[in-house]
């Protein structure tokens, strides 16, 4: 249960802004949080306290102050690091809010489309995987598929098939500009 709670307050933490206003501040109070975030100071308490309960964050009892580690930094605050998690726990909020479609299918059997889940998991999946993809796709990922850059950097048409919101698609589209993208998906948006 705690860590199921916690990782909602991780999901919270991220939506109200608050892991990116404790990012390379240093040492912060729950109550200069709050007012750099425009939220309550009593929340914004509660949470530095499972934060730190569960090691996300570092508490000074002399000075009752709180500090983001620059790893957990790279993790939760950071949304260009190919290591950032926010989208994981967007796409989990998804699947709890999917709760009553997952318990029908497994009554009647029935398949689940990608496009009939909660809105979230889609966002949460391309804010999950771009940051790897920005990362890794062109420079690494590429590379170790013979000919591939080559014909890309000529001029390729390449079809992205179950693209989803299209990440991937629009990096390989702003590195190789003599190719042609075009996404497919099943989900419409």
């Amino acid at each position: 249960m705690g860590a199921a709670i916690s990782g909602l307050l991780l999901h919270i933490g991220d939506r109200l802004g608050l892991y990116k206003a404790m990012a390379g501040a240093g040492p912060i109070t729950s109550a200069t949080l709050a007012a750099r975030t425009g939220t309550t100071e009593r929340y914004v308490r509660e949470w530095l306290g499972n934060q730190a309960a569960v090691s996300y964050v570092v508490y000074n009892s002399v000075h009752g102050t709180f500090e983001l580690p620059a790893e957990q930094a790279m993790v939760v605050a950071n949304e260009d690091s190919p290591v950032f998690l926010g989208g994981a726990f967007e796409s989990i909020a998804a699947c709890y809010a999917d709760h009553d479609i997952l318990v029908d299918a497994f009554r009647t059997g029935a398949w689940v489309g990608w496009q009939e889940h909660y809105d979230r998991l889609f966002s949460g999946v391309l804010w999950l995987f771009r940051p790897g993809y920005a990362a890794h796709l062109v420079d690494e990922w590429l590379p170790a598929l013979d000919g591939v850059v080559e014909k890309l950097r000529a001029g390729a048409s390449v079809a992205d098939v179950g693209c989803g919101l299209g990440a991937s698609t629009i990096i390989l589209a702003e590195a190789f500009r003599r190719s042609t993208f075009v996404g497919l998906d099943i989900h419409e948006p």
